[in-house]
C-alpha cells in the first residue's frame, strides 16, 4: 500500500516546462548572435528577465506559471530577431540608396562633360 501512494505522489509531481525553456534559451541565444543587443536591447532584456522568472518558477514548483514565463521569453527573443532583420535590412537599403545616389551624380558629371 506505501509503495503504491509514493508511486501515485511521484507520478503527480508536476513536471518543468523543459521544451519551452530549451526553446526560450535557444531563441535568446540566437537573438544574441544576431547582434539584438544593438539593435533591439530592450527585447532581449526583456527575453531573459522572463526566462530568469521562469527559472524561478519551476525551483518554487509552479510549473503552469513556469510554461507561460518560458513562451513569453521565447516570443520575445522572436521580437528581438525580427526588429534587428528589419534594423539590418534597412541599413542595408539606405546604404543602397546612397550608392545609387552617388552613381547618379557620377553619370551627370560624365554627361555635362560631354
Amino acid at each position: 500500500m506505501f509503495a503504491t501512494l509514493t508511486l501515485v505522489a511521484c507520478a503527480s509531481a508536476p513536471l518543468p516546462p523543459t521544451e519551452s525553456l530549451n526553446a526560450a534559451r535557444d531563441a535568446i541565444a540566437s537573438a544574441e548572435q544576431a547582434e539584438a543587443r544593438q539593435y533591439a536591447g530592450a527585447e532581449l532584456e526583456e527575453a531573459n528577465r522572463h526566462l530568469a522568472a521562469a527559472n524561478e518558477a519551476v525551483a518554487a514548483e509552479r510549473m503552469a506559471e513556469a510554461e507561460r514565463l518560458a513562451k513569453q521569453a521565447r516570443v520575445a527573443a522572436e521580437l528581438a530577431i525580427a526588429r534587428t532583420e528589419a534594423a539590418k535590412a534597412a541599413a542595408i537599403n539606405r546604404e543602397m540608396g546612397r550608392g545609387a545616389e552617388a552613381l547618379d551624380e557620377e553619370m551627370q558629371r560624365q554627361g555635362d562633360q560631354q
